[in-house]
């Protein structure tokens, strides 16, 4: 402890003592006159739900020996009575006048029975709150965990095959579900394909292969390819770290929309007791699901953006920071550079040196053009008109 807060300790016990002996004579006398008095004095208006409660203002009356009382007054309208002891109420009811007070032992019984139901049913609930947080708990768990990882630098490269291997059999599973090679949707496979990688495969190449999973091997093989070439052009460290920062943002994202989901999900899956279903049941069931396609659609989410990402670099980066804050800078600030420059025109002038030409305006941002399935909201209908909601078709890409 430092020596300051030592002293002030110190002081603060050193006052403290002085109130003490002080005020010690004026408060035993005015104790005594409170016990003679009878002591402290505690009315109770109802009866707590708890009976923890209750014990709590009764221990005010007799606190370290002193003499007290307490006394409870309730009404046979209460909630407590009402709800939790009906048969107490209706017993009282008959053989007591409305304006009698009753001090029958069988009401009281009654009532701290009633009391123990409430108090069952409490612990009920906060029992059933600790069981639904378990199932967001060990959700959370394992993102947390993955974000660690991601942040201690692990190496994705064995990630993306991963989700490769996966994005391309879901895709010729949902476009080449027949045996026959006549039913298969391979234009909609290719165009599914298109928003992973630039496919240079087509319709006819396709419909000359056998099976399914002839079409996945071409497709597994030509996406292994692009993959490798990216990593070629972009360098191996670079890879990485895009890899590392892309999937830490889709994390993020997806986790987000995930809780506000959730959330949804909880408030209304206590409508599922009226189906006869257990909601806690319900809510472990379908928290999996969603968290099982949270997981698929952060894979395909990285695979696209790996795929797709440019990355540039600055030719003079020492410079970059300086064009960031000119671009971002307000008409204050560009009032203040036309200041500055023609405070050294003129000084350029006494000097007989050329004036200093002003700087170019920044260039003006161009305007970003989206697409239809870009614009469309997530709980929109889907743009390509299968009638599905956006993020259950391709907003799930």
């Amino acid at each position: 402890m430092p020596e300051e807060f030592r002293e002030q300790r110190a002081a603060a016990l050193a006052s403290l003592e002085r109130h003490q002996a002080r005020f010690a004579p004026e408060c035993a006398a005015e104790g005594e006159q409170v016990r003679e008095l009878g002591g402290l004095c505690v009315i109770g208006s109802e009866r707590h739900d708890s009976r923890r409660i209750d014990n709590q203002l009764r221990g005010r009356s007799g606190r370290q020996g002193d003499p007290g009382e307490s006394r409870f007054y309730l009404s046979l309208d209460d909630e407590l009575m009402r709800l939790f002891a009906t048969g107490a109420l209706q017993w009282a009811m008959g053989r007591f006048d409305d304006d009698e007070a009753i001090e029958a032992k069988m009401v009281t019984k009654a009532i701290e029975r009633a009391q123990t139901t409430v108090e069952q049913k409490n612990a009920e609930v906060r029992k059933n709150v600790l069981k639904y947080d378990e199932v967001m708990n060990e959700q959370r768990k394992i993102i947390y965990q993955r974000r660690d990882q991601i942040l201690e630098g692990a190496d994705l490269r064995a990630a993306a095959y991963e989700y490769l291997d996966d994005a391309v059999s879901d895709l010729v599973g949902v476009h080449c579900v027949s045996a026959a090679t006549d039913e298969w949707d391979l234009d909609g496979l290719l165009k599914e394909t298109a928003l992973y990688w630039p496919t240079t495969a087509t319709t006819d190449e396709l419909a000359r292969l056998d099976t399914a999973q002839d079409v996945i091997e071409v497709l597994l093989a030509e996406s292994r390819n692009h993959y490798e070439q990216r990593e070629v052009e972009l360098g191996e460290d670079v890879m990485r770290q895009v890899e590392r920062q892309v999937m830490l943002r889709i994390i993020d994202q997806r986790w987000r929309e995930h809780l506000e989901e959730m959330d949804y999900l909880q408030e209304g899956i206590n409508l599922r007791a009226m189906g006869q279903k257990d909601p806690l049941v319900e809510w472990q069931r379908e928290g999996f699901q969603m968290f099982g396609a949270m997981m698929a659609g952060i894979a395909r989410d990285f695979v696209r953006y790996v795929m797709n990402v440019q990355v540039t670099q600055p030719d003079e980066p020492q410079l970059a920071p300086q064009v960031f804050n000119m671009q971002q800078s307000s008409s204050d600030s560009s009032s203040e550079n036309g200041f500055a420059t023609a405070r050294a025109a003129a000084v350029a002038e006494e000097a007989g040196a050329p004036a200093p030409t002003a700087a170019p305006p920044a260039a003006k941002q161009q305007t970003v053009v989206k697409d239809s399935f870009e614009k469309t909201p997530r709980n929109a209908p889907c743009p390509c008109g299968s009638g599905n909601k956006f993020k259950n078709c391709h907003g799930a890409a």
